[in-house]
């Protein structure tokens, strides 16, 4: 025990590490609304991208239009990445937002 009273570095890894056991991240893919890309084209990368069926990705699209943003698509960073670049490289504006819960 250190007389300053402050930890030392392996009880600071240690908390560290209980931290990360015991809170979880989840990530959200967001589409944001533009005034380029057409219904079908939205729809058409949500379906091959997202693998929404036509019904999933027409609402989606709606949404985005209407209310300015939808969130699309929830996960791991891991799994949402490669489909948020995919998304950009067809000219949406997408991006990733993480969320920590305890």
């Amino acid at each position: 025990m250190n007389i300053d009273n402050t930890l030392s570095i392996d009880e600071e890894v240690m908390v560290v590490e209980s931290e990360v056991l015991t809170t979880t991240e989840t990530s959200q893919l967001i589409i944001y609304n533009d005034d380029h890309n057409t219904f079908d084209w939205v729809i058409e990368c949500l379906m091959e991208i997202c693998n929404h069926t036509f019904e999933q990705s027409e609402q989606l699209s709606l949404i985005i239009h209407f209310k300015g943003k939808a969130i699309i698509k929830t996960g791991s960073m891991k799994v949402l990445k490669p489909m948020k670049d995919a998304l950009i490289e067809r000219g949406l504006s997408a991006v990733i937002e993480s969320l920590i819960k305890d």
